[in-house]
């Protein structure tokens, strides 16, 4: 039998083992931009846009260029988006299970499953997935916290930590002429020249930026001429048909039919606000000591800006729900590029698979280090939903859009490798019916499992 002295002295071994494997893990950065297309960083094609911290990534870590949004029950996709980040569980999960008032909340996100686990967790930056969710993810620190409600770049309602997760008008204050995304920075920053340097820590940085308004800093709008950019291919006046949302606040901010000129200013623009965004990344970026750290890029959803005569993100081409992503840290190849199919909500099982924390049950998603490894099995397809309005899958050649807009019915078939702007419809070639017959029968399959309640073959789909 044990002494006292031995059992304690075993016990006290334990905890000394249990500090050490604590301290050893890494640490996580999850820089999250809003409304941000895939196309947008200088180094994975675009010329006409400065990205230069982005670049950084892609130069140092791996590039996931087909990555992929789930859409959303609403126009503000990027509230399912958050959520779907935090939790790894697909868009009608969390949109059942997490995102309701009175949602049970029984999920567990990964920044409270790190923080049980001894790691530092702090957020600073847009949050939009309520107070009641907030307070059961983040429970140690944050600081400039946005609930949501974007109407100013330099004056914006933001709270502070509250150890008892209370949030609300009376506890808010707004900002004064400092740019946003300056100020969730500043944020960051003091908390990594602050932070317990004996513990491991998650740092959640979620940008408004290049979200409108459109405002940032004047230098950053100093770098661009509307007249010397280009429209995309796709630019149209207007939508060919009605999808249901052609007039939802984001298509609102521009005229319609859409003119040239007024496109190229909104893309200057919006261009502008990419680069301010990236001077605050490469903020974060300089302050992080990489020996043990992992970094997380990418953007909630993408946005039309005059491509098929749309301006939002409340569609299904591929503009508005394909989004950049990249990773870097140890083991990750530098500039290495993943063309496979891939969603954002992978990071969260990555970050669990990285740090050896062990994931609640229920995640959906799947890691990422399989495939900078280059020993993942792809997606065979990605799928995507827009109220009860459009249904999308897509694989590596062929997407199909469904639509069904006041009992009409619309459908898209395009052949990627043909036509990546998207702009051909094949639906109707005799030629392509059993891929068109294919994609539907792999569209009605994976909403069943999803649990989509929309049902394809009704009349009129079932509202989300």
């Amino acid at each position: 039998m044990m002494t006292r002295r031995e059992l304690l002295a075993g016990v006290a071994t334990a905890a000394t083992l249990s500090a050490q494997q604590t301290k050893q893990r890494p640490n996580i950065v999850v820089l999250f931009t809003d409304d941000q297309r895939f196309d947008t960083i200088r180094s994975w094609g675009n010329r006409e846009v400065q990205t230069p911290n982005m670049d950084r990534l892609a130069q140092n870590g791996c590039s996931f260029t087909h990555t992929f949004t789930q859409g959303g029950p609403h126009g503000a996709i990027c509230v399912p988006s958050r959520a779907m980040l935090m939790s790894g569980r697909s868009m009608f999960h969390v949109c059942r299970d997490i995102l309701p008032a009175k949602a049970p909340q029984t999920f567990m996100p990964f920044p409270r499953v790190l923080g049980d686990a001894g790691y530092q967790t702090f957020m600073s930056g847009k949050w939009h997935n309520g107070p009641e969710y907030f307070a059961k993810t983040w429970t140690q620190n944050a600081e400039n916290i946005f609930f949501g409600g974007m109407s100013d770049q330099f004056k914006v309602e933001v709270q502070d930590f509250d150890p008892a997760g209370k949030y609300g008008k009376a506890r808010s204050r707004v900002t004064k002429d400092t740019y946003i995304s300056t100020l969730f920075t500043d944020s960051a920053l003091k908390f990594l020249n602050t932070r317990d340097k004996s513990k491991p820590y998650l740092l959640y940085v979620p940008f408004t930026s290049p979200h409108d308004p459109r405002t940032a800093p004047k230098r950053f709008h100093d770098i661009y001429s509307a007249s010397k950019l280009t429209l995309p291919p796709n630019f149209k006046p207007e939508h060919p048909f009605d999808n249901g949302d052609l007039k939802v606040r984001d298509e609102m901010l521009a005229g319609f039919p859409r003119k040239p000129e007024e496109v190229k200013q909104h893309l200057a623009e919006y261009y502008a606000m990419v680069t301010a965004v990236d001077h605050e990344i490469g903020r974060i970026l300089d302050a992080i000591d990489m020996s043990n750290t992992y970094v997380f890029f990418a953007g909630d959803n993408g946005l039309a800006v005059g491509q098929h005569g749309l301006f939002g993100k409340q569609n299904l081409y591929d503009h508005s729900w394909r989004v950049p992503m990249i990773a870097m840290g140890p083991g990750i190849p530098k500039g290495k590029r993943v063309d496979s199919l891939v969603h954002i909500y992978d990071i969260c099982p990555t970050i669990y698979d990285l740090t050896g924390v062990a994931p609640p049950p229920g995640i959906e998603m799947q890691s990422l280090k399989p495939f900078w490894a280059g020993k993942a099995k792809p997606r065979e397809f990605v799928f995507a939903g827009y109220r009860n309005l459009q249904r999308a899958i897509r694989s590596d050649r062929w997407k199909l859009i469904e639509y069904n807009v006041n009992g009409k019915r619309t459908t898209q078939l395009f052949d990627l490798n043909t036509d990546p702007w998207e702009l051909r419809d094949r639906s109707a070639d005799v030629q392509q019916k059993s891929h068109l017959e294919q994609m539907r029968k792999m569209l009605r399959d994976e909403m069943k499992r999803l649990d989509d309640p929309a049902d394809l073959d009704a009349p009129e789909w079932r509202t989300v």
